[in-house]
C-alpha cells in the first residue's frame, strides 16, 4: 500500500494563496495516481485534482482549474496543492490519496488516504 500523509492546512483570508504537502512512501507510489480531495461541513467529498507520480500529468475539477496546482518533488517524496485566489467555497478538510488505476477521479477508487489537514477560508 501507499502512506500519505497531509500537513499545511490553516485559517487564510478570502484572495490569499496556500500551499499543502502530501509526504507519500510505499512500494507502489511511483507508479500511483495521486489525488486531492476536500469534504466541506455536509458535503460529499470532493475531487480536486490528481496528479500521475511519474511523468507529473495533471487533472483538475472545473471549479479549481486555474487557481490550483498539483505538484511532485521526487527528491521529497511530496506532492504539493498550491491554491491561489481562495474562496470561502473551498473551505473543507483536504485529504491525498493514492490509486493504481491512473483514470481514478472518484473517491471508491482510492484505496490510501492521509488524515486530512484543515482549510478555512474567511471572508
Amino acid at each position: 500500500q501507499v502512506q500519505l500523509a497531509e500537513s499545511g492546512g490553516k485559517l487564510v483570508p478570502a484572495g490569499g494563496s496556500l500551499t499543502l504537502s502530501c509526504a507519500v512512501s510505499g512500494r507502489t507510489f511511483t507508479s500511483s495516481i495521486i489525488a486531492w480531495f476536500r469534504q466541506a461541513p455536509g458535503k460529499e467529498r470532493e475531487f480536486v485534482g490528481r496528479i500521475r507520480w511519474n511523468n507529473e500529468l495533471d487533472y483538475y475539477a472545473d471549479n479549481v482549474k486555474g487557481r490550483f496546482t498539483i505538484s511532485r518533488d521526487s527528491a521529497k517524496n511530496t506532492v504539493y496543492l498550491q491554491m491561489n485566489s481562495l474562496k470561502t467555497d473551498d473551505t473543507g478538510v483536504y485529504y491525498c490519496a493514492a490509486s493504481g488505476n491512473w483514470g481514478a477521479h472518484m473517491a471508491q477508487q482510492f484505496d490510501d488516504w492521509g488524515r486530512g489537514t484543515q482549510v478555512t477560508v474567511s471572508s
